[in-house]
Protein backbone atom coordinates (compact mmCIF):
# COMPACT_ATOMS: atom_id res chain seq x y z
CA UNK A 1 0.00 0.00 0.00
CA UNK A 2 1.28 3.39 -1.00
CA UNK A 3 1.05 6.48 1.19
CA UNK A 4 -0.34 9.88 -0.57
CA UNK A 5 2.76 12.31 -0.16
CA UNK A 6 2.32 15.27 1.13
CA UNK A 7 5.89 16.62 2.19
CA UNK A 8 8.14 18.44 0.33
CA UNK A 9 11.86 19.61 1.10
CA UNK A 10 13.91 22.30 -0.32
CA UNK A 11 17.64 22.32 0.47
CA UNK A 12 18.52 26.30 0.85
CA UNK A 13 21.40 26.66 2.39
CA UNK A 14 24.02 27.68 -0.30
CA UNK A 15 25.61 30.26 0.29
CA UNK A 16 25.39 31.79 -3.64
CA UNK A 17 28.86 33.00 -4.28
CA UNK A 18 28.49 32.97 -7.98
CA UNK A 19 26.30 35.91 -7.69
CA UNK A 20 28.60 37.82 -5.34
CA UNK A 21 27.93 40.75 -4.11
CA UNK A 22 24.30 40.54 -4.82
CA UNK A 23 24.39 37.76 -2.63
CA UNK A 24 26.18 39.38 0.10
CA UNK A 25 23.39 39.86 2.37
CA UNK A 26 20.67 38.40 0.07
CA UNK A 27 19.91 34.41 -0.14
CA UNK A 28 20.32 33.75 -3.76
CA UNK A 29 16.89 31.88 -3.22
CA UNK A 30 15.11 35.59 -3.14
CA UNK A 31 16.83 36.53 -6.30
CA UNK A 32 14.05 38.13 -8.31
CA UNK A 33 12.70 36.45 -11.57
CA UNK A 34 10.79 38.79 -12.97
CA UNK A 35 8.67 40.21 -10.19
CA UNK A 36 8.84 37.02 -7.83
CA UNK A 37 11.51 35.10 -5.72
CA UNK A 38 12.80 32.23 -7.18
CA UNK A 39 12.34 30.32 -4.65
CA UNK A 40 8.27 30.92 -4.38
CA UNK A 41 8.40 29.52 -8.34
CA UNK A 42 9.40 26.31 -6.19
CA UNK A 43 6.92 26.44 -3.58
CA UNK A 44 4.28 27.31 -6.13
CA UNK A 45 5.29 24.21 -8.36
CA UNK A 46 4.86 21.62 -5.24
CA UNK A 47 2.01 23.11 -3.31
CA UNK A 48 0.04 22.62 -7.55
CA UNK A 49 1.20 19.20 -7.15
CA UNK A 50 -0.28 18.94 -3.63
CA UNK A 51 2.46 18.77 -1.29
CA UNK A 52 1.42 21.00 1.34
CA UNK A 53 4.02 20.68 4.09
CA UNK A 54 7.17 22.36 2.56
CA UNK A 55 10.52 21.81 4.87
CA UNK A 56 13.10 24.48 4.17
CA UNK A 57 16.74 23.53 4.68
CA UNK A 58 18.06 26.71 6.00
CA UNK A 59 21.76 28.38 6.54
CA UNK A 60 22.85 31.75 8.09
CA UNK A 61 21.57 34.28 6.55
CA UNK A 62 18.49 32.98 5.40
CA UNK A 63 16.03 35.04 7.35
CA UNK A 64 14.25 36.46 3.98
CA UNK A 65 13.04 33.28 3.29
CA UNK A 66 11.04 32.84 6.50
CA UNK A 67 9.89 36.28 6.11
CA UNK A 68 8.61 36.08 3.01
CA UNK A 69 5.91 33.09 3.99
CA UNK A 70 5.38 34.93 6.61
CA UNK A 71 3.16 37.85 7.31
CA UNK A 72 3.96 41.55 6.85
CA UNK A 73 0.84 42.99 8.51
CA UNK A 74 2.61 46.56 8.64
CA UNK A 75 2.86 46.21 4.39
CA UNK A 76 -0.93 44.61 4.38
CA UNK A 77 -2.17 47.73 6.25
CA UNK A 78 -0.29 50.47 4.08
CA UNK A 79 -1.76 48.01 0.76
CA UNK A 80 -4.98 48.15 2.44
CA UNK A 81 -5.39 51.54 3.28
CA UNK A 82 -4.20 52.61 -0.50
CA UNK A 83 -6.95 50.78 -1.76
CA UNK A 84 -4.25 48.34 -3.83
CA UNK A 85 -5.67 45.01 -4.13
CA UNK A 86 -3.72 43.23 -6.50
CA UNK A 87 -0.22 44.16 -4.49
CA UNK A 88 -2.36 43.21 -1.69
CA UNK A 89 -3.55 39.63 -3.06
CA UNK A 90 0.07 39.11 -4.09
CA UNK A 91 1.92 39.53 -0.63
CA UNK A 92 -0.78 37.34 0.60
CA UNK A 93 -0.35 34.77 -1.48
CA UNK A 94 2.81 34.09 -0.70
CA UNK A 95 2.07 34.05 3.18
CA UNK A 96 -0.85 31.49 2.62
CA UNK A 97 0.50 29.08 -0.15
CA UNK A 98 1.72 26.30 2.29
CA UNK A 99 2.77 24.98 5.48
CA UNK A 100 6.39 26.12 5.80
CA UNK A 101 9.03 24.93 8.19
CA UNK A 102 12.52 25.57 8.52
CA UNK A 103 15.65 23.59 9.71
CA UNK A 104 19.13 24.37 9.90
CA UNK A 105 21.83 22.67 7.57
CA UNK A 106 24.61 23.38 9.93
CA UNK A 107 27.85 22.09 8.10
CA UNK A 108 27.41 22.73 4.34
CA UNK A 109 28.58 19.28 4.06
CA UNK A 110 26.57 18.70 0.35
CA UNK A 111 23.03 17.51 -0.81
CA UNK A 112 22.97 14.26 0.42
CA UNK A 113 23.64 16.25 3.65
CA UNK A 114 20.91 18.41 4.08
CA UNK A 115 18.47 15.91 2.74
CA UNK A 116 19.44 14.00 5.62
CA UNK A 117 18.20 16.60 7.88
CA UNK A 118 15.07 16.58 6.78
CA UNK A 119 14.60 12.67 8.35
CA UNK A 120 12.81 13.92 11.66
CA UNK A 121 10.21 16.17 10.23
CA UNK A 122 9.78 13.11 7.46
CA UNK A 123 9.68 10.19 9.23
CA UNK A 124 8.99 6.94 7.37
CA UNK A 125 7.09 8.41 3.98
CA UNK A 126 7.82 8.76 0.70
CA UNK A 127 8.83 12.37 0.16
CA UNK A 128 9.83 14.97 -2.62
CA UNK A 129 12.90 16.92 -2.91
CA UNK A 130 13.04 20.40 -4.94
CA UNK A 131 16.03 22.26 -5.84
CA UNK A 132 15.73 25.88 -5.86
CA UNK A 133 18.14 26.73 -8.99
CA UNK A 134 15.95 24.62 -11.23
CA UNK A 135 12.45 26.41 -12.13
CA UNK A 136 9.61 24.23 -13.97
CA UNK A 137 7.53 26.23 -16.34
CA UNK A 138 4.06 25.87 -14.86
CA UNK A 139 2.82 24.65 -18.52
CA UNK A 140 4.74 21.55 -18.45
CA UNK A 141 4.12 18.55 -16.51
CA UNK A 142 6.59 17.00 -14.00
CA UNK A 143 6.32 16.24 -10.53
CA UNK A 144 2.87 15.52 -10.68
CA UNK A 145 3.79 12.42 -13.19
CA UNK A 146 6.97 11.80 -10.93
CA UNK A 147 4.74 11.35 -7.90
CA UNK A 148 1.67 9.10 -9.83
CA UNK A 149 4.80 6.89 -10.93
CA UNK A 150 6.04 6.49 -7.40
CA UNK A 151 2.48 5.69 -6.28
CA UNK A 152 2.82 2.89 -9.24
CA UNK A 153 6.18 1.78 -8.58
CA UNK A 154 6.45 2.17 -5.15
CA UNK A 155 9.81 3.35 -6.09
CA UNK A 156 12.43 6.17 -5.78
CA UNK A 157 11.73 8.64 -8.87
CA UNK A 158 14.42 10.62 -10.29
CA UNK A 159 13.87 13.58 -12.67
CA UNK A 160 16.24 13.18 -15.97
CA UNK A 161 16.68 15.66 -19.33
CA UNK A 162 18.72 15.05 -22.17
CA UNK A 163 21.91 17.71 -22.70
CA UNK A 164 24.16 17.70 -25.06
CA UNK A 165 27.15 14.93 -24.47
CA UNK A 166 29.47 17.84 -23.73
CA UNK A 167 27.73 19.69 -21.14
CA UNK A 168 27.44 16.22 -18.98
CA UNK A 169 30.19 16.36 -16.83
CA UNK A 170 28.15 19.59 -15.44
CA UNK A 171 25.59 16.69 -14.34
CA UNK A 172 24.41 13.51 -12.26
CA UNK A 173 24.22 11.22 -15.38
CA UNK A 174 22.16 7.81 -15.63
CA UNK A 175 22.54 4.32 -17.10
CA UNK A 176 19.60 3.44 -17.60
CA UNK A 177 17.20 0.48 -19.09
CA UNK A 178 13.43 1.46 -21.26
CA UNK A 179 10.28 0.39 -19.89
CA UNK A 180 6.71 -0.07 -21.59
CA UNK A 181 6.77 4.24 -21.35
CA UNK A 182 8.95 6.35 -23.36
CA UNK A 183 8.99 8.78 -20.28
CA UNK A 184 9.94 6.33 -17.72
CA UNK A 185 13.29 4.83 -18.01
CA UNK A 186 14.53 2.16 -15.28
CA UNK A 187 17.92 3.90 -13.43
CA UNK A 188 20.52 0.75 -13.33
CA UNK A 189 23.51 3.13 -12.38
CA UNK A 190 24.30 6.88 -11.93
CA UNK A 191 27.57 8.80 -11.84
CA UNK A 192 28.33 12.10 -10.47
CA UNK A 193 29.79 14.82 -12.90
CA UNK A 194 31.32 12.13 -15.54
CA UNK A 195 33.56 13.10 -18.52
CA UNK A 196 31.73 12.83 -21.92
CA UNK A 197 33.53 9.71 -22.39
CA UNK A 198 33.02 7.95 -19.50
CA UNK A 199 29.39 8.98 -19.53
CA UNK A 200 26.68 6.22 -19.65
CA UNK A 201 24.20 8.17 -21.41
CA UNK A 202 22.87 12.05 -21.97
CA UNK A 203 20.43 11.90 -19.63
CA UNK A 204 21.15 14.16 -16.57
CA UNK A 205 19.94 14.35 -13.21
CA UNK A 206 17.64 17.77 -13.01
CA UNK A 207 16.18 18.88 -9.05
CA UNK A 208 13.75 16.49 -8.82
CA UNK A 209 13.32 13.89 -6.49
CA UNK A 210 10.60 11.70 -5.31
CA UNK A 211 12.62 9.45 -2.34
CA UNK A 212 11.59 6.58 -0.37
CA UNK A 213 12.29 6.78 3.50
CA UNK A 214 15.02 4.44 3.11
CA UNK A 215 17.19 6.86 1.72
CA UNK A 216 17.96 8.23 5.41
CA UNK A 217 19.63 4.95 6.21
CA UNK A 218 21.73 5.24 2.76
CA UNK A 219 22.84 8.64 3.40
CA UNK A 220 23.76 8.15 7.22
CA UNK A 221 26.30 5.14 5.09
CA UNK A 222 27.35 7.48 2.71
CA UNK A 223 30.65 8.47 2.73
CA UNK A 224 31.95 12.38 1.66
CA UNK A 225 32.57 12.05 -2.50
CA UNK A 226 33.35 14.52 -4.67
CA UNK A 227 34.68 18.09 -3.25
CA UNK A 228 34.38 15.92 -0.01
CA UNK A 229 30.39 15.91 0.55
CA UNK A 230 27.85 13.54 1.27
CA UNK A 231 26.49 13.40 -2.70
CA UNK A 232 23.07 12.42 -3.01
CA UNK A 233 23.70 10.74 -6.49
CA UNK A 234 25.88 8.54 -4.53
CA UNK A 235 23.39 7.59 -2.01
CA UNK A 236 20.98 6.81 -4.94
CA UNK A 237 23.21 4.29 -6.78
CA UNK A 238 23.09 2.05 -3.78
CA UNK A 239 19.44 2.42 -4.17
CA UNK A 240 19.67 1.60 -8.07
CA UNK A 241 21.44 -1.35 -7.27
CA UNK A 242 19.59 -2.43 -4.31
CA UNK A 243 16.17 -2.51 -5.91
CA UNK A 244 15.18 -5.62 -3.51
CA UNK A 245 15.76 -3.87 -0.37
CA UNK A 246 14.96 0.22 -1.77
CA UNK A 247 12.26 -0.63 -4.56
CA UNK A 248 14.96 0.38 -6.98
CA UNK A 249 15.22 3.37 -9.13
CA UNK A 250 13.10 5.10 -11.70
CA UNK A 251 13.51 8.03 -14.11
CA UNK A 252 11.03 10.37 -15.54
CA UNK A 253 12.33 12.11 -18.98
CA UNK A 254 11.23 15.74 -18.81
CA UNK A 255 10.79 17.33 -22.25
CA UNK A 256 9.60 20.64 -21.12
CA UNK A 257 10.86 24.23 -20.49
CA UNK A 258 13.11 24.08 -17.85
CA UNK A 259 15.23 27.73 -16.05
CA UNK A 260 18.22 27.19 -14.48
CA UNK A 261 18.74 30.07 -11.94
CA UNK A 262 21.80 28.79 -10.42
CA UNK A 263 24.08 30.48 -12.99
CA UNK A 264 24.68 34.11 -13.76
CA UNK A 265 23.69 33.77 -17.54
CA UNK A 266 21.15 31.29 -17.28
CA UNK A 267 19.46 33.17 -14.26
CA UNK A 268 19.11 36.33 -17.22
CA UNK A 269 18.26 34.35 -19.81
CA UNK A 270 15.09 32.68 -17.38
CA UNK A 271 13.88 36.12 -16.46
CA UNK A 272 13.51 37.01 -20.14
CA UNK A 273 11.87 33.86 -21.05
CA UNK A 274 9.34 33.72 -18.42
CA UNK A 275 8.49 37.62 -18.91
CA UNK A 276 8.14 37.34 -22.98
CA UNK A 277 5.04 34.94 -22.47
CA UNK A 278 3.55 37.06 -19.98
CA UNK A 279 0.55 38.97 -21.05
CA UNK A 280 1.10 42.12 -19.21
CA UNK A 281 5.24 42.35 -19.88
CA UNK A 282 5.16 40.30 -23.48
CA UNK A 283 4.41 42.02 -25.70
CA UNK A 284 6.32 45.38 -25.37
CA UNK A 285 9.14 43.16 -24.04
CA UNK A 286 8.98 41.46 -27.10
CA UNK A 287 9.10 44.32 -29.53
CA UNK A 288 11.95 45.86 -27.65
CA UNK A 289 14.05 42.69 -27.79
CA UNK A 290 13.74 42.34 -31.72
CA UNK A 291 14.68 45.91 -31.88
CA UNK A 292 17.72 45.63 -29.52
CA UNK A 293 18.51 42.46 -31.01
CA UNK A 294 18.62 44.29 -34.78
CA UNK A 295 21.23 46.48 -33.29
CA UNK A 296 23.65 43.69 -32.10
CA UNK A 297 26.55 42.68 -34.39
Amino acid sequence: MTTKITKAVIPAAGLGTRFLPATKAMPKEMLPVVDKPAIQYVVEEAVAAGLTDVLMITGRNKNALENHFDRMTELEDLLEKKGDQDRLAKVRFATGLADVHYVRQGDPLGLGHAVLRAKMHIGHEPFAVLLGDDIIDDRDVLLSKMLTEQGKRNATIIALMEVEPEAIHLYGCAAVETTDDPDVVKVTGLVEKPSAADAPSNLAIIGRYVLRPEIFEVLQNTKPGKGNEIQLTDALQVMAVNPQFTGGVYGVIFRGRRYDTGDRLDYIKAIVQLAVDRPDLGPDLRVWLQEFAATLD
